[in-house]
């Protein structure tokens, strides 16, 4: 439990250092047309996996010849095994496949508890260059992330559960307090958790709250409308997943809590230096095999966020189009290449280890958590 004096305290250091960040969350979005991608069957026959082409080194900038690249081929360990259909495209448009439906756990320690807190037709996945983790200065470290929805989009719940806050203050504590970096804020303890404790979600920057404290909410009830109150240069809305206890220190990233589109997955990773030191803020580069389509992730700053308990990650990107990519990261002068396959709705795991480059093996689990969500009291 966090005294008053303390919250006090870094309300005064957090208001001052979060005041500069530009929390830009309106990105344009390209315009090309993309097909839809068709809806998996869960239950399907397991179908055979066609081996990828060898991967020719190509020149980048950062390793303009291929004696820089050091390839890791993919590993021939397959997760879950089904039939995978043909996904179309990425959409460069607003349109994406419908959500997969929540909770989801394909894998035995994955987490997809919760829905999209934005409506499919609108803008509802997170501004690319700010993700949970990321930093535009060296002391502040972001723990949730920006999905760029116009102002006046309604707001849905993610999950069932009790408005433990609603409205000015939930950041500092203190209600009505209309200077609250937060803005108009709601906050929801749900009536599930996670390895037996509470799970909260926190929707923040609104511009209405539909909502009152102790009311009862359902997956999709409207709790206000998308807005720019609070420290923000414009208006989206700021989500973040809490486990445990509700404060700012107890975040972890909703990437690998919102159920991704139908037919697409997530990629996790642990980057570390030779000595296992995490590697902090270092980029990542994800290219579709298929489409030559590249993201670039930032590995988490180095402050007041948290990994997963299994995972135990420094880097996510959710909704990447089930297929094949090739991992790119920059070590001692030399571009490292790791071939994974995304998977509709699982979560694709690496980690990267300086010179030793690349493994696929997930983690060894200790204890083995339940795979449904554990209802709270």
């Amino acid at each position: 439990m966090i005294t008053r004096d303390l919250q006090t305290t870094l309300y005064s250091f957090l208001i001052g250092k979060i005041a500069l960040i530009l929390l830009s969350a309106c990105a344009p979005l390209a315009a090309s047309q993309a097909s839809p991608t068709p809806v998996i069957a869960l239950g399907a026959t397991p179908s055979s996996v066609a081996p990828a082409p060898p991967l020719e080194p190509q020149p980048t900038v950062l390793c303009p010849n291929p004696e820089c690249v050091v390839t890791t081929p993919r590993s021939t360990t397959e997760p879950l095994r089904f039939n995978i259909p043909t996904p179309g495209p990425e959409p460069r448009t607003i349109w994406r496949p419908p959500q997969f439906p929540v909770p989801l756990a394909l894998g035995p320690y994955d987490h997809f508890y919760l829905a999209r807190p934005i409506a499919a037709d609108e803008v509802n996945w997170p501004v690319a260059n700010y993700r949970y983790g990321g930093t535009f200065f060296q002391e502040v470290t972001h723990t949730g992330v920006d999905i760029p929805a116009k102002p006046g989009t309604l707001v849905l719940a993610t999950g069932p559960g009790t408005v433990v806050w609603a409205d000015w203050g939930l950041f500092s504590g203190v209600p009505d307090n209309y200077k609250d970096p937060y803005g108009r804020a709601v906050a929801i303890r749900h009536d599930f958790g996670y390895n037996g404790q509470p799970l909260y979600t926190i929707y923040a920057h609104m511009q209405e709250v539909y909502v009152a404290n102790g009311q009862w909410v359902d997956t999709g009830t409207p709790l206000g409308e998308v807005g720019d109150t609070g420290i923000t240069t414009g208006p989206h809305l700021h989500l973040e997943v809490r486990m445990g206890e509700n404060t700012y220190f107890h975040t972890y990233n909703p990437e690998l809590w919102v159920a991704p589109p139908q037919g697409w997955g997530v990629l996790a990773g642990r980057v570390m230096e030779s000595n296992r030191e995490l590697m902090r803020r270092t980029p990542v580069i994800i290219r579709s095999n298929e489409t030559g389509r590249q993201w670039e992730v930032n590995t988490y700053g180095p402050e007041a966020v948290n990994p997963d308990p299994y995972y135990n990650e420094n880097m996510v990107i959710s909704d990447l189009p089930a297929g094949s990519y090739t991992v790119a990261i920059v070590y001692d002068g030399k571009e490292q290449r790791l071939q994974v396959e995304i998977w509709p709705g699982r979560i694709t795991y690496f980690t990267f280890r300086g010179s030793f480059g690349y493994s696929t093996d997930y983690p060894t689990p200790t204890p083995r958590p339940t795979r449904q969500p554990t209802p709270t009291p």
